[in-house]
């Protein structure tokens, strides 16, 4: 539970506030300065002047919002006006950069005259790419963004009002496929007749809810014909002739739910009195209508959403409007259209029905989470819902003609979008396409892990590859059952009962028997499922094999040498992760294999590395790292760095390597120039050798928790054929992204 002063230290400690304007171009030199200011600034200042689309080229006005707010309506708090609104806003901007990568201002105006706020508005068009209005009360807030929208040409969108609408609208289309329930016929009533409550009204409707199915109730009670006190038009168009008067009459018979007013309203008395299977939606902050355990107590056949997080199906703003607007600003959208908003709601409806990733349940508390009656929306922290629904919003802003550019290839949007979420996503995307090209046969030893199978589920339905499953048949096909996912036509191997258990003994003793290897020991080790994978791998009955998740390396490698052997020319099997950083890509070697390496095996290690990042299409920049530079402390260690660059260089003469050096040498080009200007090292490295296992282990467990890098592999160099370590600790996504690196190998090998 927070505590007031944990609120207050985290808004107060170190840098007050919670957000800041960092430069996204260099400004270190005054070459740099007269860029970006006088007299350089004056050129993009001239052709914005001639055409004045071109801001969207030379400023960031097309990643830019604003948050407006009076702070007449923040949170549960009500007026407490528009200075003690702003921590609100600055919470608002850093929610659109951290899921959406949109740059926000925030923008308190000290006024409550509609009017006032219009005027100063539409005055900021030259500055932003949209406009979010947030915590302004109703009914002032209608106008205001009524207004807007007929006179800006850029979006402009009242979270309050369509964000709770979109989100809970799509968590109703799956509640109601979940209670077999058709949205044309279904009775809701709405407590709460503000910005979100006629909102929420209005975006039902246009879901397909009938009007003469809506009972809209405020503080007066139930908004029918010919009511007078407090009535305006927005009210007024869901006016019903009716003899509800109270929220308890309303519920009566009711089939949803939707709650957007205050705690406590709503009884266990009046949920009991609604329809079979009712769905509520309890959604006023920090406190619902009705509690969770009290609705649950009062109906078994419930569905049930608040805005709370330590509850099932949390409705939360979060998932509408950093997206929404991300697709709107991508195409640069006039507007926020009613199509739009339905293209959002749907794709939260549809990605609720996907395999959720590990990384999401962890998030979560490790339970494990599937569509179902706990389960009707994302979850706000799911990183997919970028994918899904800002390419669905620039779609269909294309479709209805309010996009300024269009956007032809989807696919290609969806990588930009990637890219946004890290650089690691970046590069795996990429994999995944050229694997998708020409899938390939990936064996998996341990086909009855869960991972594994939720993997393999991934990488049918994307394309990736065709996996095959060793292990037990009925074990896997009852683990299918109960995780809910779809192998069918997938390939599962039991070694023991396989037709070519036979034959692939007698082909592992014809290999081993010279080498110790009996034909007992053929028979044992053949019903181990790493060995008849890398069999089969030999073979040509699969194209490469992944394994590890519970198990040692040497229980993968081992197998691997005895079995497929190692690639011509070298022999040496080594490890190497690639480290993938904000900015930029490092690989390390060998971090996973060989504890004291040689001179000479240095040398291969360091030729296997540039072999395979040449294959991932970039050109390797090698630093053969030792606690010296270039000789300045003679010692064995060191010398063994020199003497294994000196090898490589005779024998790839055009590669670029050097050492021995210091690892914040390699790194840092100013180090070199200044430094070493003899050194062929020019622009940094980006592939480190490291003098034995201890030290690369090191470096990249505290660059992947300490730096802040994504940590991609092991990736096991050395093998004939593509053989992909796992560890432990990799979730779903990390097996599909390794598997659609081994296709690629295995595409390279064919």
């Amino acid at each position: 539970m927070l505590r007031k002063q944990d609120a207050l230290d985290y808004h107060s400690q170190g840098r007050k506030g919670k957000i800041e304007v960092i430069p996204t171009k260099p400004c270190s030199t005054q070459r740099d300065l007269s860029l970006a200011y006088s007299p350089g600034v004056a050129e993009p200042c001239l052709e914005i002047e001639k055409n004045p689309e071109d801001a969207y080229q030379y400023t960031a006005k097309g990643n830019l919002v604003a948050v407006i707010s009076n702070g007449t309506a923040v949170l549960g708090l009500g007026d407490i006006g528009a200075l003690a609104g702003k921590p609100v806003m600055e919470g608002k901007g850093v929610l659109f950069k951290k899921f959406a990568d949109v740059d926000v201002f925030d923008i308190e105006l000290n006024s409550h005259d509609p009017k006032e706020i219009i005027k100063a508005v539409k005055m900021l068009e030259p500055t932003f790419g949209g406009i979010n209005l947030e915590d302004i009360k109703a009914p002032e807030c209608f106008e205001i963004e009524e207004e807007l929208k007929k006179t800006m040409n850029i979006p402009v969108f009242h979270d309050d009002q369509h964000g709770t609408a979109i989100i809970s609208g799509a968590a109703l289309m799956n509640a109601l496929e979940i209670v077999g329930k058709k949205i044309s016929d279904v009775r809701v009533v709405f407590s709460g007749a503000g910005a979100s409550g006629i909102a929420c009204a209005k975006f039902y409707e246009t879901l397909g809810v009938k009007r003469s199915n809506i009972r809209l109730v405020d503080t007066k009670g139930v908004v029918y014909k010919g009511r007078v006190d407090g009535m305006n038009k927005y009210k007024e168009y869901f006016a019903v002739d009716t003899n509800d008067r109270s929220l308890a009459d309303a519920l009566k018979g009711a089939d949803v739910f939707c709650g957007v007013s205050a705690k406590d309203l709503v009884t266990k008395d009046m949920v009991r009195s609604m329809a079979d299977n009712p769905i509520v939606f309890a959604m006023a902050n920090p406190d619902p209508e009705i509690t969770y355990p009290d609705a649950i107590a009062a109906r078994k056949d419930i569905i049930m959403g608040t805005g709370r997080s330590d509850y099932p199906n949390q409705v939360n703003n979060v998932l509408g409007f950093p997206f929404i607007f991300r697709g709107a600003l991508d195409v640069r959208a006039t507007q926020i259209n009613d199509k739009m908003k339905v293209a959002a709601a749907m794709a939260l409806a549809k990605l609720a029905k996907e395999d959720v990733p590990d990384s999401v349940i962890r998030a979560y508390g490790g339970k494990k989470i599937e569509f179902g009656r706990e389960y009707i929306i994302p979850k706000p922290l799911d990183p997919r819902v970028l994918l899904w629904e800002a390419p669905a919003v620039a779609k269909t802003a294309m479709e209805t003609g309010v996009a300024r550019i269009q956007i032809k290839d989807i696919e290609a949007y969806k990588d930009q979008l990637e890219a946004r979420l890290g650089k690691s996503r970046e590069v795996m995307r990429v994999f995944v396409h050229q694997a998708r090209k020409s899938p390939k046969k990936i064996v998996f030893p341990e086909g009855e892990e869960a991972k594994i199978l939720r993997a393999a589920q991934i990488v049918i339905d994307d394309g990736i590859a065709h996996p095959i499953l060793l292990g037990d048949p009925k074990i896997i096909e009852q683990k299918v059952k109960e995780m809910s996912i779809d192998l069918s036509g997938i390939e599962v191997i039991n070694p023991l009962s396989s037709p070519k258990y036979k034959e692939y003994v007698s082909k592992f003793y014809d290999y081993r028997k010279r080498r110790g290897i009996t034909r007992f020991d053929a028979e044992r080790l053949m019903k181990i499922e790493n060995y008849y994978g890398m069999m089969m791998v030999r073979e040509g009955d699969a194209d490469g094999l992944i394994s590890g998740l519970t198990q040692h390396y040497p229980d993968t490698v081992r197998p691997a040498l005895q079995i497929i052997g190692h690639k011509e020319g070298t022999d040496v099997v080594a490890g190497l992760y690639m480290m993938i950083f904000k900015n930029q890509i490092i690989f390390i070697a060998d971090a996973t294999v060989n504890i004291e390496p040689d001179a000479k095996q240095l040398a291969q290690i360091a030729m296997l590395t540039a072999e395979k990042v040449r294959q991932y299409d970039i050109e390797p920049r090698i630093a053969m790292l030792a606690f010296s530079n270039f000789g300045s402390t003679r010692h064995p260690l060191a010398d063994k760095m020199r003497d294994a660059a000196e090898i490589v260089k005779s024998k790839m003469p055009s590669l670029i390597i050097d050492g021995e050096m210091q690892a914040d040498t390699a790194v840092s080009p100013d180090i070199i120039n200044e430094i070493y200007p003899f050194s062929t090292l020019k622009g940094g490295a980006n592939v480190l050798i490291c003098p034995g296992l201890t030290s690369a282990n090191i470096a990249y467990k505290l660059l992947a928790h300490l730096g802040g890098a994504t940590a991609v592999g092991p990736i096991l160099m050395g093998i004939k054929k593509p053989v992909y370590l796992l560890i432990p600790g990799n979730d779903v996504s990390d097996i599909v992204n390794i598997t659609a690196m081994a296709v690629k190998d295995a595409q390279l090998t064919d």
